[in-house]
């Protein structure tokens, strides 16, 4: 086996193709530290388990579904506890930090980690400063820097994150935290839009969901609700004027239904609105990111502008913005589950003396994964891929793409078609996941 290293990941190359991605390790950079028996040994919830620690060999492929001719690929280290640890008890003070919005979640997260802390391993210090790192691809980032820092410094410190977005943008991991809880919320809204523009003649709903950049939320309630007529994500360019546009399939749709239900991501159509409003003001908020403006309002507005021009076929319209009550609702069942594990997770990593990681959820087995993966890109839907087509079938909408997009749209993925397997799934020669599709699987 040959290794490679940098700050952030240990590469570690093996026979047929193997490719793990490792996190650091305190030891790259502190040598001769003391260990001690992990607590567990002890603990009577896992005095019935039949193998207490995780081996340290184990790891978790990227790619799950392989060609019998391809190489194993790329993987993660599988996270759970060791048998010896880094750290006593007594000597830890452990910090938790959030950032950025509400998340369904991650108040379990929070809990989580305190109670893994304490019931596990005998840990009652905990403050509410950097070190356990809740948050997106940003916050990921901020904790990779105060990482390499505390590596510059020789510090032994630990620096571990847990992925925290409910756009469920991030790579690499299956799903983020508070992802199913949100799709599951949205369908409230929808099922009332549904109610609103059914009660109408030639009504209309529509529902403004969140998805600055990833139409993943927008996507999935779609697809999960049947009562849907018309989905619109950022990565899916519409337009509304002329032949095969949006005005033109609303029209099509009343005629055809006498309503419709449209829902669209907070992102998309942003293209337009900048157009409409190339003179003003380009704000941001306090983390830098751009302010988007309400296309949801927009929209709606442009669609009675465009009826009220046609006397003859008068709309009701009805719009609905579920944004911060999604983010407010306590977590579903699955995402407490979920949450769980990844802040026990996080915390067995934490005490066995790994660093400048991310517990994160790959082919449904708990993973570490090297900051730099998880902030290397933005995860998108990929409009050429068949999920999206199941969603075009599902709500037999237009795609909105001209003939002239298509081939851009195919001639931008073909070097990366030309690398992906039979289902689409992953980039070989990068190792990177599309996680859209890993979710459909």
């Amino acid at each position: 086996m040959s290794t490679e290293s940098n700050y952030q990941m240990k590469v570690v190359k093996g026979d047929y193709g193997y490719v793990l991605e490792d996190v650091p390790h305190l030891t790259d950079y502190i040598p001769d530290l003391p260990t001690y028996d992990n607590p567990l040994r002890s603990n009577p919830a896992y005095s019935v388990v039949k193998q207490y620690f995780v081996d340290m060999d184990d790891t978790v492929p990227q790619k799950v579904v392989v060609h019998k001719d391809s190489p194993r690929g790329v993987h993660f280290r599988r996270a759970g506890p060791r048998q010896k640890v880094y750290f006593s008890s007594d000597d830890v003070r452990a910090c938790i930090v959030t950032c950025g919005g509400l998340c369904p979640g991650l108040n379990t997260v929070i809990r989580e980690i305190v109670h893994s802390l304490d019931y596990m391993y005998g840990v009652s210090k905990v403050y509410g400063i950097d070190v356990y790192i809740i948050g997106g691809d940003g916050t990921q980032k901020g904790a990779a820097v105060i990482y390499e820092e505390i590596r510059r410094r020789g510090l032994k410190v630990i620096v571990a994150g847990i992925p925290k977005t409910i756009d469920n943008d991030i790579p690499v991991i299956d799903k983020s935290f508070g992802f199913d809880t949100a799709v599951e919320e949205a369908q409230r809204a929808i099922n009332a839009a549904h109610v609103e523009a059914e009660s109408a003649e030639n009504g209309i709903g529509v529902v403004k969901l969140m998805g600055r950049y990833s139409g993943f939320i927008t996507m999935y309630a779609t697809l999960a609700s049947r009562d849907v007529d018309l989905c619109l994500i950022p990565e899916s360019p519409f337009y509304l004027e002329g032949d095969g546009g949006l005005f033109e399939y609303v029209e099509k749709r009343l005629k055809e239904n006498g309503h419709m239900v449209i829902v669209i991501a907070e992102g998309a159509g942003q293209e337009l609105l900048a157009e409409e409003n190339a003179h003003a003001k380009k704000e941001q908020d306090a983390s830098g990111n751009k302010l988007l403006q309400d296309v949801g309002l927009w929209i709606s507005q442009k669609i009675r502008d465009h009826f009220a021009k046609k006397p003859n076929m008068p709309i009701t319209l009805k719009y609905i913005d579920p944004t911060y009550m999604i983010r407010a609702v306590p977590s579903n069942a699955s995402d407490n589950v979920y949450c769980t594990l990844l802040a026990q997770s996080c915390v067995h990593g934490a005490m066995a003396g790994y660093t400048g990681y991310t517990s994160g959820l790959v082919n449904g087995r708990q993973t570490y994964i090297p900051f730099n993966r998880i902030t290397e890109k933005q995860n998108m839907v990929v409009i050429t891929d068949r999920m999206w087509a199941r969603l075009l079938s599902s709500t037999n909408q237009p795609s909105f793409l001209r003939a002239k997009d298509i081939e851009e749209v195919k001639n931008e993925e073909q070097p990366k078609t030309q690398l992906l397997d039979g289902d689409n799934n992953v980039h070989e020669n990068s190792g990177h996941c599309d996680r859209s599709n890993t979710l459909d699987e």
